[in-house]
């Protein structure tokens, strides 16, 4: 892990001392109430994360550490539904984590002047007025913070963390991790050795996350270590820990390669970063891996060490189901569970289980701990790393790092409560790994039926059929497309389906390929490509083809941005041979550009596009759908005039999250409904998060 990027968490809720085991009440769904950027705390143009959070003890305010901005945030949620960023306080150093109790902030800042010369601070914060009370020497470079249900001690992990650039990262790199410990009586720090336990480099424990149950017992992962080991508190001494152990994962991707193949296999130690106590006898890892390890998955231990429950490949595969895979992780550590948290909702006893990677945060009923019951995903915006079980509100925070204001990422806090979600609006349900749905079509015959189809991000291309009728949607079969017998790939960007049971792909272009008509027969293989008019293919910028059409014996596409040298889209009609152009007026967008994404046959003269922004999160402001009649004769390239159908940014924030630039499917099925759905960029530099939208009739 580098430096300054830290995970902690402290729980708001404290784990119950006896099992966790009870009566079995209604589960809830969370949906998601709000997303907040935190640089509204700060400014648009400054760079501000949230990394780990807490809620004060009445609920009613979160506080976050900002790394970048050496600073915690705080967010009122008093109405959790209506966050109101409320100031930041400055810290001298980065902050790696923060907890609460009572009224006060515990806020761990890493003061340190180097790898080989670590040091941190415990920050006593009045949570009211927001003043430093109290600043503690802790001895080493903080990360975790946790306070004991008691109220009596508190534990920081010192994990002193290693140089990354140092022989690989390879461990033992002096000074050694411990384990802070705080009575809160006195406020006298005391050290407690982490050195001698793990097999892997025990002389150099890296103590990276830290929670106490009510026995005032604290379990430190030693992520780099994989080791885990419990602390007695009022002892301030080890009195049990053991290897995180090693498992074999099989049906996972382990390749890069532009396809989710969830063929291989896996070996690995745990390595796990979070933990949480579920009861006095039983806690919880995510298992995220760094040094040499990570399997991908959670697990529940009890406190001799034995595994009660293991994940296995089994989030991994909600995650290809939702279409929040990162395939450009798989050579590594896949979906990085990251963080962990418990919380007893309505008597029910959940686990909530944050994939740094994957974009979401997976929910658990763990009233039977043997045999966890998966209940939903939340999505979050990039790199979730806190998250804390608010039950006292029904609510959840999770706080998530990314920043990456060039691509439209932020830092966020995103607020889920009771109720139903709008998420996932489509998954797999035949084991049909997807995402990067570039386009949509009615399907000739099957009125409840779409076809979408991949772009390249993922090789080679297939065509995705959804099934509209389930709720959510659902896809149900897939088709690989070939050329002359293998397999092929292209930068398919639209799709249309004919009569006869074939298809049409509009294909974008690159510096390297041409933009291309391709025409597929029933079963994907590639009968004809054809290529723009030379003249028209010179002046395609990168943004080449993105929609397609068919009107009986007439092809017809969408040019997503203008030509060089023009200022309108171009529409263009494909008959028998012969190009002809039409001319389409684009909005101006507030920033960023806009361009055309789909195009859609409505009759023979009517077609509507979907006219879109290149912009995410609350910066987006043209996604549209406008319609437009064609000439039934015309010459040169006349402008068409276009009348609006339907604005989608109020769809597109009505699940409250970060808004997603790219609207890449519209199409309207045989039952007459209307149905549009976002790309999502295969969670390569986006939240990964798709959404389908139900948009009734509209034409």
């Amino acid at each position: 892990m580098a430096l300054g990027s830290i995970v902690a968490l402290a729980a708001v809720a404290a784990p119950p001392a006896t099992a966790v085991a009870h009566p079995q009440r209604q589960p809830l769904s969370f949906q998601r109430l709000a997303t907040v950027p935190v640089y509204l705390n700060s400014g648009v143009a400054d760079t501000a994360a949230a990394e780990i959070s807490t809620v004060t003890g009445d609920g009613r305010t979160v506080v976050y550490t900002d790394s970048p901005g050496r600073r915690l945030g705080f967010v009122d949620i008093t109405d959790p539904a209506r966050p109101r960023p409320t100031g930041t306080l400055a810290v001298p150093g980065e902050p790696t984590s923060v907890a609460h109790l009572g009224n006060l902030l515990l806020a761990a800042v890493d003061t340190s002047a180097s790898f080989t010369d670590p040091s941190g601070r415990l920050l006593v914060v009045d949570a009211r007025t927001r003043a430093i009370v109290r600043t503690l020497e802790l001895g080493g470079q903080p990360d975790s913070v946790a306070v004991a249900p008691s109220g009596r001690y508190l534990a920081v992990a010192i994990e002193n963390q290693r140089d990354e650039d140092v022989a690989d990262g390879a461990l033992p790199q002096a000074p050694g991790g411990h384990l802070a410990v705080i009575d809160t009586r006195t406020w006298a720090v005391s050290r407690v050795a982490l050195t001698g336990l793990a097999q892997v480099a025990p002389g150099d424990p890296e103590p990276e996350y830290v929670s106490i149950n009510s026995r005032d017992e604290a379990v430190v992962s030693l992520q780099e270590n994989n080791h885990l080991a419990i602390v007695s508190l009022p002892r301030r001494q080890v009195v049990r820990h053991f290897s995180a152990g090693t498992v074999t994962v099989t049906g996972v991707d382990t390749e890069d390669d532009d396809r989710i193949s969830r063929t291989g296999s896996i070996t690995a130690a745990r390595e796990p970063d979070g933990v949480t106590w579920l009861s006095d006898e039983l806690f919880a890892t995510a298992n995220e891996g760094d040094y040499q390890g990570g399997s991908r998955g959670w697990t529940i231990f009890d406190r001799r060490g034995a595994v009660v429950w293991d994940a296995g490949n089994s989030l991994e595969h909600l995650a290809v189901a939702h279409g929040l895979y990162p395939d450009k992780r798989s050579d590594a550590k896949g979906i990085e569970p990251e963080n962990v948290a418990f919380g007893r909702f309505h008597g029910v006893p959940y686990v909530f289980v944050n994939a740094e990677r994957g974009n979401f945060t997976a929910v658990y009923d763990v009233s039977r701990p043997s045999a966890p019951k998966f209940r939903q995903l939340l999505p979050t915006t990039n790199g979730p790393e806190g998250v804390v079980a608010v039950p006292s509100r029904d609510l959840i925070v999770v706080s998530s790092e990314e920043e990456l204001p060039e691509e439209g990422i932020r830092g966020t806090v995103q607020i889920y409560g009771a109720g139903p979600s709008l998420f996932p609006s489509v998954v797999s349900r035949r084991d049909i790994p997807w995402g990067t749905l570039s386009g949509l079509s009615a399907v000739p015959g099957r009125p409840r039926q779409l076809v979408s189809v991949t772009d390249s991000a993922y090789s080679p291309t297939r065509l995705l059929t959804i099934d509209v009728a389930a709720r959510p949607a659902a896809v149900v079969r897939e088709l690989t497309v070939t050329k002359d017998g293998t397999a092929a790939g292209y930068d398919a960007e639209g799709v249309a389906a004919r009569t006869d049971g074939g298809y049409w792909l509009a294909v974008e272009g690159s510096a390297t390929r041409p933009d291309l008509l391709v025409r597929l027969d029933a079963r994907g293989a590639v009968q004809q490509e054809i290529p723009l008019p030379p003249e028209v293919a010179a002046a395609v910028t990168t943004n080449g083809l993105e929609g397609i059409a068919v009107t009986g014996a007439d092809v017809w596409v969408a040019v997503q941005r203008p030509l060089k040298g023009e200022t309108t889209a171009r529409i263009g009609r494909y008959r028998d041979g012969v190009w002809s152009w039409l001319a389409y007026p684009l909005d101006v967008a507030p920033a960023g550009w806009t361009g055309l994404s789909e195009l859609v046959a409505v009759d023979h003269d009517t077609f509507a596009v979907v006219e879109r922004d290149n912009q995410r999160g609350p910066a987006a402001a043209i996604k549209k759908i406008y319609r437009f009649d064609v000439p039934r004769t015309w010459t040169g390239v006349p402008v068409v005039g276009k009348r609006l159908v339907r604005d989608l940014l109020p769809a597109l924030r009505a699940d409250h999250g970060w808004v997603q630039d790219k609207v890449e499917g519209l199409a309207v099925a045989g039952n007459g409904q209307a149905y549009a759905v976002t790309d999502n960029d295969a969670v390569d530099d986006a939240t990964g998060e798709t959404v389908f939208l139900r948009l009734g009739r509209l034409f």
